[in-house]
């Protein structure tokens, strides 16, 4: 889900409840209030939303050939965050706490690399830039 809507964790984790879990594993990405010694505002998200989806679904379907998971769910706002609220949400289900949990860093370094999702920080001083993700090493995440 793509949404300008405030994101909730109970929720996410509702939907990935599963009488086969033994474990739900999540993410939530905050905005900060600070950058490099700078003092954020807020954040301000774009999403090219088809686009997303489509490679969402793909995404999670090299998550399942890894781990063993049984549900996952993906909320990511748009427009304006503020400092302190959640920008992201990752949840993941699934019999045993490894996969989970590896599934769930999988799938948020996934997200960062390869969705549709910009970011814009606005600064205190009146400023904003469009951030770029940071590198990421994709090998670290082994299959099963």
């Amino acid at each position: 889900m793509i949404s300008p809507d405030k994101l909730s964790l109970d929720k996410a984790c509702d939907l990935v409840r599963n009488n086969a879990a033994g474990a739900i594993s999540t993410f939530e990405g905050t905005t900060r209030d600070t950058f490099d010694g700078k003092q954020v505002v807020k954040l301000e998200y774009e999403a090219y939303e088809s686009l997303a989806k489509k490679e969402w679904l793909k995404i999670v379907q090299e998550a399942r050939s890894k781990y063993y998971i049984l549900e996952t769910v993906m909320h990511h706002r748009t427009g304006e965050v503020g400092v302190g609220q959640t920008s992201v949400i990752i949840a993941v289900s699934s019999a045993h706490r490894a996969d989970a949990i590896n599934a769930v860093h999988f799938l948020i370094d996934s997200l960062k690399v390869r969705l549709p999702i910009w970011k814009k920080e606005l600064l205190d001083d009146g400023t904003g830039t469009w951030k770029e993700n940071g590198p990421i090493d994709m090998s670290i995440h082994k299959s099963h």
